[in-house]
């Protein structure tokens, strides 16, 4: 039996493979099993999965500062650390926001492979661990081919008392998204049936992220991609999958509008409406409003509400919580208590408190777009409205979509929720087409725009639909890879840059490889281009 079990004792990400090791579940409880003893108990798969998503709380820690802030978004005031840098496209190798990116993906791909290699041992009641094992190792390796490109794949767990890291080159990119695209697939066939939380791996959550990976690929597959966000989209109900959305004869009123023809009559106006529409796009990422509703705007503040977090919306987010929790177990979790969550926040930058660090700023050409004329819902559910001032070239504008406190926040992070769903599918549709009239894609593209407050179209082009996904999931680190997905990356972030006296090259949509990995295995990785 102790043979079974030889490589998996001592595990190690890539990155720590040279430099470190820790414990499996990352817990502080002195009194927590090793992974021999867990898999010999009846819920040990049960916690090393739960394992997996505590490492992978660490993944979006930084995830902004190198995704978000290297796009057209948002930028980063000149006096601040690093993050002017990274914004600027000057990201050096050594970057320790670079490394740990690439390191916290690695550490969760390990706790996965543990799983997998296991796999064979999990009881019937746990084959579902497997299925997230597959869907958290495909996850990372997304996060990492879209982040670096090149990438390896890394499908065992290391030992440290042998080169196999060299067994792992560097891999062409589609090559990356093939192997990505299958273990998104296992995971489907382990987690069919399996009852969802949309705080675990589900799948619907492996169906659609396999179609946005087909899409995401250097030659997109449009046609598998439509295929399988048919399949959630046209069943949506049975997967509980539905927008956030308050149709106008179910709206609140917040003030007496006298109807002009019956002064008896309170009419509901496009403000109030909207309004309502705003508070369901809040509700979206666990947010409720304070205050009331005066000249045609909310006028309250934002705050998290976990009460809001779990809804129809949301297909797989990661919670981040201040109490105790049956979700996962956590590196917090106490002599007592082995599912307290952790008591940290998913990216300080983009909390209540980023503005001290001059992170979280809207740039002024989005702003140009985000407005409360362009986007009367978006609007004051995404930006401070408070910081809003386009006549001062220096405003400050920030994020107000996750208006927790700094580094102890508690708004959960969002992996995937329905909108992303309904634009992709309409993606799919589009093609490489420029644009098109197919009803199913019009349609899921208008029940986005409908629940922003705007009107329908009948004829969808690809660069509204690009515009559209800016919009709607700004804050949300989509819009890099957007423009890469779409091919205008080189176009907009050049132009961009231009405008700013910034530094963008084409190589440099992509991370440089963390030195430290070279620095591990000299003359075995190489570094991106640009770099």
């Amino acid at each position: 039996m102790r043979n079974i079990y030889k490589n998996i004792i001592v595990c190690f990400s890539l990155m720590a493979l040279f430099v470190s090791c820790e414990e499996e579940l990352d817990l502080s409880n002195p009194t927590a099993l090793s992974i021999e003893e867990l898999l010999q108990t009846d819920n040990g798969f049960q916690l090393l999965s739960n394992g997996v998503l505590d490492a992978y709380q660490k993944v979006p820690a930084n995830e902004f500062l190198l995704i978000e802030l290297r796009s057209d978004n948002v930028r980063a005031n000149t006096e601040n650390g690093n993050y002017p840098a990274i914004n600027a496209y000057n990201v050096d190798p050594n970057n320790g926001d670079v490394a740990t990116y690439y390191s916290n993906n690695m550490s969760t791909i390990k706790h996965a492979n543990t799983i997998i290699e296991n796999r064979f041992l999990a009881p019937e009641s746990q084959q579902y661990t497997v299925g997230e094992a597959y869907f958290m190792r495909a996850l990372c390796h997304f996060n990492l081919v879209r982040a670096y490109q090149n990438v390896p794949y890394v499908d065992k767990v290391l030992d440290i008392n042998t080169e196999e890291a060299r067994d792992f080159p560097q891999l062409p990119e589609s090559e990356v998204y093939e192997r990505i695209i299958d273990d998104f697939k296992t995971s489907i066939a382990y987690l069919d049936g399996v009852e969802q939380n949309r705080y675990r791996p589900s799948k619907g959550a492996a169906i659609s992220l396999a179609a946005k990976a087909y899409l995401s690929q250097p030659n997109p597959n449009y046609s598998e991609a439509e295929l399988l966000l048919a399949s959630i989209v046209e069943n949506s109900g049975a997967y509980n999958y539905n927008l956030l959305f308050t149709e106008r004869s179910n709206a609140s009123q917040f003030e007496f509008n006298a109807d002009p023809t019956d002064a008896s009559v309170d009419l509901l106006t496009d403000a109030e409406y909207y309004a309502n529409l705003v508070i369901d796009y809040g509700h979206v990422f666990g947010n409720s409003i304070s205050g009331g509703f005066s000249d045609g705007v909310l006028d309250g503040s934002w705050s998290n509400n976990s009460a809001y977090e779990i809804n129809n919306e949301i297909i797989f987010s990661i919670a981040y919580e201040l109490v105790s929790s049956d979700n996962y177990t956590t590196s917090d979790s106490g002599l007592d208590d082995q599912v307290e969550t952790d008591s940290e926040s998913h990216s300080f930058a983009m909390t209540l408190q980023g503005p001290s660090n001059g992170v979280n700023i809207a740039s002024l050409d989005f702003l140009e777009v985000m407005n409360p004329e362009l986007q009367p819902v978006r609007f004051y559910a995404s930006i401070d409205a408070l910081s809003y001032n386009p006549t001062l070239e220096t405003n400050d504008t920030f994020n107000a979509k996750f208006p927790t406190d700094g580094e102890i926040g508690d708004n959960d992070w969002i992996v995937l929720r329905y909108a992303d769903v309904l634009l992709l599918y309409a993606e799919s549709i589009l093609g490489n087409n420029d644009s098109t009239t197919d009803p199913r894609a019009v349609e899921a593209f208008n029940k986005v725009r409908a629940r922003a407050g705007l009107e329908e179209v009948a004829n969808l082009t690809k660069q509204a639909l690009l515009d559209e996904r800016r919009v709607e999931f700004v804050y949300e680190n989509q819009r890099l890879y957007d423009l890469i997905r779409f091919g205008q990356a080189d176009n907009v972030l050049t132009e961009f840059s231009n405008e700013n006296s910034l530094f963008y090259a084409p190589g440099k949509k992509y991370l440089p490889f963390p030195q430290r990995e070279i620095d591990n295995l000299p003359n075995f990785y190489n570094q991106n281009s640009g770099y």
